[in-house]
């Protein structure tokens, strides 16, 4: 017999004869006593696998489903034919089933099928397990495949020649892990709380959209903009030729027109008459120590900015590892430019390598304009809506530079622009309390379904 601390914080023991790998199997660890009327079981005893299948006809559509990742939710992701798949058979989801995703399980890609998804099909990479729900419930199951510990497990078990992307977590190994189950009662106490913290924090999270919502239509309004809610064409529609600038249909959206019309009302001036774009390659000898900090599409977001980088060495660096950024400097994603990766470089990443995927502004003309007003106007829906506008590509849409520097700015006076960006500073001091406050709920929802779930604590008592 061994011992080891390698998996959990506290020294266990595991059979020599029962050791197949390095990683130790949770069923095998010496364990606890459970509170009464719990016991310990194996996830094939509790449920039962969906191994129904259907033939793809080639001419019917079929409403194919994923799971996202994080445990939030399935989702319908496309609508496709028969003869547009790639496998012959599909599987119907059954509502109330426990599936996850093989490939990204390891990203607890776990979920309950809902009622209102039970039309749709799946590929045999999201299997279903319908829970026995005498003895346990499907809602219990989740937070139980959702725990750290669970996803800790599940990235051991599962195989695969990639551990980022092409490991399988495959039914056999969900089907052999153990779970402690309490009575149903239990069951049922610890779903209500965790439901009772997720209400919560779905509440904070609307309270900050509708801040945010409020502060950018408030600002945009305070410079003469109006933004009309996005209205796809259809139909035939008229156009005066003066407005004609490009022939897809897509270019003229409502929305899109109305905007434009809207910016024509007030002053203003193209991107590329205020800013100064620049390409700024990266040179080998600025790196003497073999490697640098690489700022990915990925990396930045519309709310955080700038919120991580890798390093990577010299000798691998990405073909898209091209450009060279400094403190001050203006970075816009051109990749699906309506997410909104636009940034301010913040000191912290100074002469850091970013990708190609972004265009470069260094300098405005500071008589018209506030790098910092821009950023804001860039990232709100009337810089958003006009990028959306001009990209082109199905996939991966993209803007062009050419096509960034046509992006009308509003142009109020300078005192206007500090005011309205004082305003921003005080709306956002409002969201980063309330983000703080949802993430608090968060950390202590997890950290008490972790303790429910281990019966180191009873729901009764909290």
């Amino acid at each position: 017999m061994m011992t080891t601390n390698a998996i959990v914080p506290h020294v266990f023991a595991v059979w020599w004869k029962d050791l197949e790998r390095w990683v130790i199997p949770t069923s095998l660890i010496l364990r606890q006593s459970l509170p009464k009327g719990w016991e310990r079981v194996r996830i094939g005893k509790l449920v039962q696998h969906v191994t129904e299948r259907v033939k793809a006809e080639p001419e019917k559509e079929y409403k194919m489903a994923g799971v996202r990742w994080y445990g939030e939710g399935v989702f319908h992701r496309e609508t496709v034919r028969g003869d547009g798949m790639s496998a012959n058979q599909v599987t119907p989801l059954v509502a109330g089933a426990l599936i996850y995703n093989r490939l990204f399980a390891w990203k607890a890609s776990f979920a309950v099928v809902p009622p209102e998804l039970a039309d749709c099909y799946v590929s045999s990479e999201f299997p279903q397990f319908i829970p026995d729900s005498a003895r346990i419930l499907s809602e219990y199951l989740y937070l139980f495949c959702t725990r750290k510990a669970t996803i800790r497990a599940v990235n051991t078990a599962s195989t695969g020649s990639s551990a980022v992307s092409r490991n399988r977590f495959k039914e056999e190994e969900f089907l052999n892990f153990e779970i402690l189950l309490p009575p149903l009662k239990e069951q049922k106490d610890i779903i209500i709380r965790w439901c009772k913290a997720q209400d919560e924090i779905a509440s904070t999270k609307a309270k900050i959209a509708s801040i945010t919502l409020e502060l950018e239509h408030g600002l945009l309004n305070k410079i003469g903009l109006e933004i009309e809610p996005v209205t796809p064409q259809r139909g035939a529609f008229a156009l005066f030729w003066g407005d004609l600038e490009r022939w897809d249909t897509f270019f003229y959206r409502k929305d899109f027109v109305a905007l434009k019309h809207s910016l024509a009302r007030i002053n203003r001036k193209k991107l590329g008459d205020l800013a100064s774009f620049i390409s700024r390659p990266w040179k080998h000898e600025s790196f003497p120590d073999g490697f640098f900090k690489y700022v990915e599409i990925s990396s930045v977001n519309k709310e955080d900015g700038i919120f991580s980088s890798k390093v990577v060495g010299l000798k691998k660096a990405p073909s898209r590892a091209t450009t060279l950024i400094c403190n001050g400097d203006l970075i816009i994603s051109t990749t699906r430019p309506y997410l909104g990766a636009i940034a301010i470089v913040p000191e912290a990443y100074n002469n850091h390598v970013c990708s190609s995927g972004f265009a470069l502004i260094d300098s405005v003309d500071d008589t018209l304009i506030l790098k910092k007003y821009l950023l804001f106007f860039l990232k709100s829906q009337g810089g958003l809506k006009q990028m959306e506008q001009r990209m082109t590509g199905g996939l991966y849409p993209a803007i062009t530079q050419d096509e960034l520097e046509k992006i009308e700015i509003p142009l109020p006076p300078l005192s206007m622009q500090n005011q309205i960006m004082e305003r921003v500073a005080a709306g956002r001091e409002e969201i980063t309390r309330e983000r703080e406050t949802a993430n608090r709920i968060a950390r202590e929802i997890e950290t008490e379904i972790e303790a429910l779930i281990l019966g180191t604590k009873k729901a009764s008592d909290l």
